[in-house]
């Protein structure tokens, strides 16, 4: 299986390089990257040093396959050679520096479904609330208004 037809000459090779080279350095200046990541035990979050002295940090049961993970699992993580992307090899989970900043912590299935459970959460204020509003008789009924 080979590739008898692909060919390229050294000018165009070069060319290629150079524009790989450009696209990084302009990737690096413009984009968020990390100099280092860890699990802090302590607090229970996921704590990126940015390379612009900046720091990020959240709980794991927000991020797509760490929710579950043992403190063991979440330490075994590191950071690709130019800071873009983390990594957990054990848990297999892998993401952009610039996805988990967005606040993009798994596919869209898994972000629509943590908004849904968001949705639903109930505190002891909301069930208060609730039980007040019952007693009054639930929502009150939207009235139309005309206008003249």
């Amino acid at each position: 299986m080979g590739f008898k037809n692909w060919k390229i000459s050294e000018e165009e090779l070069d060319a290629q390089i150079a524009k790989a080279k450009a696209s990084a350095k302009e990737a690096d200046a413009t984009e968020p990257r990390a100099k280092s990541v860890r699990f802090d035990q302590l607090s229970g979050l996921i704590v990126i040093s940015l390379k612009n002295g900046a720091f990020f940090s959240f709980p794991p049961i927000l991020v797509q396959g760490l929710g579950e993970a043992p403190p063991e699992a979440l330490n075994d993580v590191w950071l690709d050679a130019s800071g873009s992307s983390v990594h957990w090899d054990q848990l297999d989970v892998d993401l952009e520096i610039a996805g988990l900043i967005a606040g993009i912590f798994g596919t869209k299935v898994w972000m629509s479904e943590l908004g849904r459970k968001g949705g639903q959460a109930i505190s002891p204020a909301k069930a208060e609330a609730s039980r007040n509003n019952g007693k009054k008789g639930g929502r009150p009924k939207k009235s139309l208004q005309q206008t003249a």
